[in-house]
């Protein structure tokens, strides 16, 4: 056997070695079981906050509802107030208190919860809808951070702890590219390039690391699986009670504290679904732009034709329709009986194949107009000419079609909806000529849509209503941050944004974190 080959075996029993110690592992640090203990309503005399015990009640794996529970911890010891005006809890209100103006003594993540608060409901309260983020990126690493800080006071109490050891997590990780310089030998001495040997010898490492850094994460202590059994026990207590499930957050002021650890056990579904610190519903928006707090419906119109084009991308979208009208047309009109035969089956005159390739010739011609043809685009086409390829003899739908002289009701319909579209498109393109119209208001979502060349979606609140329809800013413009005043100049035909001015930054939102650059072109 050639050294060669020899490497390239050798770093293959290396990558088996490896996963039967990280198998091994894995069996060694699994979690311990919890024992539940009796059904109980006490704390303890040193009890967890309720952001620890959502780590604790969900075996050390997340910290599912920890935020709703910070809150409601803080409502219950006085900081915030959380109001019902009516019967449906939906329109909720918090409320920051006197103390929790003056909050000092706190933990990390319970700041990081009240600086949230603040930050939506320090003029006068907010609607707990409000707390939501309107970011996506800035919810999950406000989230990743709030977790971080809730393991950090767990490890501080014993509570948990890595995994891993460091030295065992160390030996794995560089133990997963050994196999990889093995393979980068051989290469080299195979006669390969130093690319193509580095991607042999990198890609066996970091799909073992990546494996690694899954499996990385928190396993319980001793005293944790102990705590954990005492809050299994208070999670038994409440839930015998029927209606605590349903409790809204307002009743923190009858239940106390009781209602944190519900949520934090996953027992008061309610509470927990109601009080989210996500990214909030894409199409149902709080918004205070114009002084009091509204719930704003976003409309985002993806099936709009013209919706987000340019000028001249709606002239060539004219000419594309107007291509296939023409083509379809002309193809109808030309068509004649004797241009099919449904005698020899292995002719290239069939009937069905005639028609589907008049028509698929002429969608061909529009798409390759429209700067939209690529190989997928003839693959889809070659598929929709299967039908009527397979279809011969001297009777049938296709047989009668194309003895027919002139066009079919289907191909008149088709040209009448072409033609319309391209009217459709040269009417936005004069309207475009127009003079651009000026909006102000604030930001409320941004939104991103496949490829890379595609417009994205702006929604934008100009306080005098409760839906407004999403905009389109050009995807070479620059990002904005939500929840910035600005001033657009738009064309109201495609909604496409012109040009945008900034009035006034996004506010901090109280994560912990700076402000995204704000921008505007």
């Amino acid at each position: 056997m050639k050294l060669t080959e020899q490497l390239y075996w050798g770093g293959a029993a290396l990558i088996v070695l490896w996963l039967v110690a990280f198998g091994l592992s894995l069996v060694a640090t699994r979690n311990g079981t919890v024992t539940p203990g009796p059904a109980t309503q006490e704390f303890g005399d040193d009890p967890e906050s309720p952001a620890v015990v959502s780590l604790l009640g969900n075996d050390w794996r997340g910290v599912e509802n920890a935020a709703a529970a910070t809150l409601l911890d803080l409502a219950a010891r006085g900081f915030v107030e959380l109001r019902q005006p009516g019967d449906d809890p939906v329109r909720s209100s918090v409320h920051l208190t006197d103390a929790g103006r003056t909050a000092s003594d706190l933990t990390p993540y319970e700041k990081r919860v009240l600086d949230r608060v603040i930050s939506r409901a320090a003029n006068g309260g907010a609607p707990i809808g409000a707390i939501a983020f309107r970011d996506d990126e800035r919810a999950a690493s406000w989230n990743t951070a709030l977790r971080r800080e809730i393991v950090a006071e767990a490890r501080l109490r014993g509570l948990s702890r890595y995994r891993f050891a460091p030295l065992l997590g160390s030996a794995l990780l560089v133990g997963a590219f050994v196999p990889g310089s093995l393979f980068t030998v051989a290469a080299v001495m195979g006669g390969h390039g130093i690319r193509g040997a580095i991607v042999v010898g990198v890609l066996p490492g970091a799909a073992l690391a990546f494996l690694l850094g899954k499996a990385l994460g928190e396993r319980a202590t001793p005293k944790g699986l102990e705590r954990a059994g005492h809050w299994a026990g208070l999670r038994s207590w409440l839930t015998a009670h029927e209606d605590f499930a349903q409790l809204p957050p307002a009743s923190v002021t009858v239940w106390d504290r009781y209602l944190a650890y519900g949520t934090a056990l996953g027992v008061t579904t309610l509470t927990g679904r109601l009080l989210g610190f996500d990214s909030g519903d894409r199409r149902r928006v709080w918004s205070s732009y114009g002084g009091t707090w509204r719930s704003v419906r976003i409309r985002y119109p993806r099936l709009r034709p013209g919706f987000g084009c340019s000028t001249r991308r709606l002239l060539q979208l004219t000419a594309a329709a107007g291509v296939v009208a023409a083509a379809l047309c002309a193809f109808a009109i030309l068509r004649q009986p004797d241009w099919a035969m449904a005698v020899d089956k292995g002719t290239w005159r069939r009937p069905g194949l005639v028609l589907s390739a008049g028509w698929a010739g002429s969608v061909l011609l529009g798409l390759l107009v429209a700067g939209k043809f690529n190989r997928w685009t003839l693959f889809a086409t070659f598929l929709s000419m299967m039908p009527g390829n397979f279809v011969s003899g001297t009777h049938g739908w296709f047989h009668d079609a194309a003895a027919q002289e002139g066009p079919i009701p289907a191909e008149l319909a088709a040209i009448a909806a072409f033609a319309a579209l391209a009217a459709y498109f040269l009417a936005l393109a004069v309207l475009e000529r127009r003079e651009p119209a000026t909006i102000t208001g604030e930001v409320l979502r941004m939104e991103s849509r496949k490829g890379k060349q595609a417009a994205r979606f702006l929604a934008l609140d100009e306080g005098t209503t409760a839906l407004t329809t999403a905009w389109a800013l050009p995807a070479a413009s620059r990002a904005i941050a939500t929840g910035a005043q600005v001033r657009l100049r738009v064309s109201r035909g495609t909604r496409t944004i012109r040009s945008a001015e900034l009035v006034r930054a996004a506010l901090p939102e109280g994560d912990g974190l700076r402000a995204p650059k704000q921008q505007a072109s």
